[in-house]
């Protein structure tokens, strides 16, 4: 009975997996094309029963984590040794540098849906927060892959890889900037020079809090030593 238990539980585990190499593509393509309309559909997803939810996508989470996975394999993979941070004490270590994009990626989706609650006056819970968490982590997934690839070639060092980093990185940047002022203009009624503004200031302050993190996993890895007083 153990048995047939476990062999029905790798049997769902290897048809899930089969789907993630599905409904990821699919997922990033519907992203790309129509941010706002999969920002939407993540809300509206939420209000199904657990089972029903993203049956045709990757839930928003799932979706931001597979797309930060990918982007550190491609580093490993294309630059990762040519890359002027590989010998950097804190992003030497490939754990350091997975946590660093995790919370450097995971910090925009949650100060842009905490920015959109405090503009509706609605308060902040684990609750409120998961619907416009959810929605960010589906426009903060291409952008995230999109800069860290263009970040990788532009500055791996090698001449041929830096105008098409520099290209990746001003289009996804410009990408994102459009995506999020477009979602701040239908949620929250805004014009599209505040809604602009709004979203520029966020990405200055997660681009602070990413600072103060990095700083964080550098103390807590031991890359770093505070002296001793």
């Amino acid at each position: 009975m153990d048995f047939m238990r476990l062999l029905k539980s790798i049997e769902e585990l290897l048809y899930e997996l089969v789907c993630w190499l599905l409904f990821y593509p699919l997922t990033m393509w519907r992203t790309l094309r129509r941010p706002q309309a999969m920002m939407r559909y993540a809300d509206v997803e939420l209000g199904d029963e657990v089972p029903d939810q993203y049956s045709d996508a990757l839930s928003p989470p799932l979706f931001l984590l597979i797309t930060l996975l990918l982007a550190h394999a491609m580093e490993l993979g294309l630059v990762r040794q040519a890359a002027p941070w590989s010998a950097t004490s804190l992003l030497a270590s490939d754990s350091n540098l997975l946590m660093f994009r995790a919370v450097a990626f995971s910090i925009l989706p949650l100060l842009m849906a905490v920015k959109l609650l405090r503009h509706k006056g609605a308060k902040l819970t684990r609750d409120t927060l998961r619907p416009p968490f959810f929605s960010q982590c589906y426009a903060t997934a291409p952008f995230a892959f999109a800069i860290s690839l263009g970040g990788q070639l532009l500055l791996a060092g090698h001449n041929a890889f830096t105008p098409v980093g520099a290209v990746f990185v001003a289009a996804s940047i410009v990408w994102y900037i459009v995506a999020e002022t477009r979602w701040f203009m239908a949620d929250l009624g805004l014009s599209a020079a505040r809604a602009l503004l709004h979203v520029v200031v966020t990405i200055l302050q997660a681009l602070l809090a990413m600072v103060v993190a990095s700083a964080i996993i550098a103390y807590a890895s031991g890359a770093v030593r505070v002296p001793a007083l």
